[in-house]
């Protein structure tokens, strides 16, 4: 067990500055020309760029990629009493037809409220009613109905926009640019934005130098992007997030393990699945809910190293980026990174985490 540092469970020690004209608007083009951290050692880092990844990996080591897909979760509407406009960002399915989903006006969207959505509101191609509140996330709990589509998740993508998070406020990005290029599994509300960086061309390299990778899936949804709001943050409550962690992808986890190759994720999201699919003690196929909250303490049973990319202050990937590398290194490289002018957030720039720069356990 490592030793604890009572100032890594203080939400304040989780915060820094950073200046706005550092968030990253717009993703770069081609994706792999990003910048990219090497964190190699417990003392050095290298600037290098996304693209350089075939040359810094070594053959043999596999790669774990999200490839979840963001819906066009929002959706405006009206209501179907009064008229007034209403805005809804679908945040989880909870069953069919069935989705929890922040709202806006909330005050005006009691249970039994019906919602409008379409171009022409008095013959909507889309109707929500409003069934209860959610305590948790105070959204609402929406029963959907539909004609004329053969799924909700096709009138989703007919009627809804792809939502971009809220620090992103002057954009030109196109819809497909906050995908990656291996999205298959629509129910995300966020992209994994670590995956953001790679291209069919560097998948190709990759693969040319012995290095592999496999799938699996987590739905980003609340439990992601939920801001921490107690000062411990050992009182912080993860929410739950649909993970499918398939056998194809524990075998070649386990067979890379064994002939000596590094197991890397691709993205926060895909720490959380990995070692969520792992708290019995050794990775096994799971499809369910995950709200497994990695913070420094946490002992990492799967993965070797990361790579990621920057994150907001006092957010729960920061602390579990923390506990890979230690907190107090981490807030170093992220002011290195400020002062260097690397880009931060969803369509900023990546670090890559080797396994010889973690901590010890």
């Amino acid at each position: 067990m490592r030793d604890r540092n009572p100032e890594d469970y203080s939400l304040s020690a989780y915060q820094y500055d950073l200046p706005a004209e550092k968030i990253a608007q717009n993703p770069v083009t081609p994706r792999d020309s990003s910048r990219l951290m090497v964190i190699d050692s417990p003392t050095t880092h290298q600037h290098r760029t996304f693209r350089d990844l075939p040359d810094i990996l070594r053959a043999g080591d596999l790669l774990v990629l999200n490839d979840t897909r963001v819906l066009p979760a929002r959706l405006y509407g009206y209501k179907a009493e009064g008229g007034g406009q209403v805005e809804i960002l679908l945040l989880e399915e909870k069953s069919l037809d069935h989705w929890l989903a922040l709202v806006r006006p909330g005050r005006r969207l009691k249970p039994g409220t019906t919602i409008n959505f379409g171009p022409n509101p008095d013959q909507p191609d889309l109707m929500a009613q409003v069934l209860e509140t959610d305590p948790e996330t105070n959204g609402r709990i929406l029963k959907f109905e539909y004609s004329g589509a053969d799924s909700l998740y096709s009138m989703f993508e007919t009627l809804g926009q792809v939502p971009l998070p809220p620090y992103i406020t002057d954009t030109s990005a196109a819809p497909e640019q906050y995908q990656t290029v291996y999205a298959e599994q629509p129910g995300a509300v966020a992209a994994p934005t670590a995956g953001l960086h790679f291209t069919p061309e560097l998948f190709d390299r990759l693969k040319a130098v012995g290095i592999r990778w496999t799938q699996l899936t987590l739905h980003v949804g609340v439990g992601t992007f939920r801001p921490v709001e107690t000062d411990n943050i050992l009182e912080h409550k993860m929410h739950g997030e649909w993970i499918d962690v398939p056998q194809a992808t524990v075998d070649l986890v386990n067979a890379t393990k064994a002939r000596g190759g590094r197991v890397i994720a691709v993205g926060t999201t895909v720490t959380r699945a990995l070692e969520g699919a792992a708290q019995k003690g050794t990775l096994s196929p799971y499809q369910g809910k995950t709200d497994l909250y990695i913070y420094p303490g946490f002992e990492f049973k799967v993965l070797d190293g990361l790579i990621t990319n920057f994150h907001l202050p006092g957010s729960s990937l920061l602390m579990l980026v923390s506990a890979l590398i230690g907190r107090q290194r981490l807030l170093s490289l992220y002011a290195t990174a400020i002062e260097e002018n690397y880009r931060f957030y969803s369509f900023g720039d990546a670090m890559l985490i080797l396994p010889e720069s973690r901590m010890s356990g």
